[in-house]
């Protein structure tokens, strides 16, 4: 078996963690590279996605902390319009401030509980 970077152990460890107290929650997961932030909300009974927003092809570009609070505000909104209130964060194997900590303050003002 091929040994895990360090990056996809955390991813790994944080999934782990979020189904055993998600209960049945949707869960908010984001993912970030060098020049977009993605964000989505899964039901994973469903094995669906309810909500998703990005920085693709709107009119806040780039990957800068403002990018992601302008896409945790379209995650909300979107979350909001589907039904959805409550979801448990996955952060995936990134760490937890920059980028993916303004899009879940900006999500969390947007309406969105976690």
């Amino acid at each position: 078996m091929a040994k895990l970077s360090l990056f996809e152990r955390r991813r790994r460890r944080v999934r782990t963690a979020i189904k055993k107290r998600s209960g049945d929650k949707p869960r908010l997961s984001v993912h970030r590279t060098g020049r977009h932030i993605y964000a989505q909300i899964i039901d994973d009974g469903e094995g669906r996605t309810v909500a998703a927003a990005s920085t693709l092809g709107g009119k806040s570009s780039g990957a800068n902390v403002d990018a992601a609070a302008k896409v945790g505000k379209d995650i909300a909104a979107a979350a909001k319009k589907a039904g959805v209130t409550t979801v448990v964060f996955d952060r995936g194997g990134f760490l937890f401030h920059g980028r993916v900590k303004a899009l879940a303050d900006a999500a969390r003002e947007g309406g969105l509980e976690f």
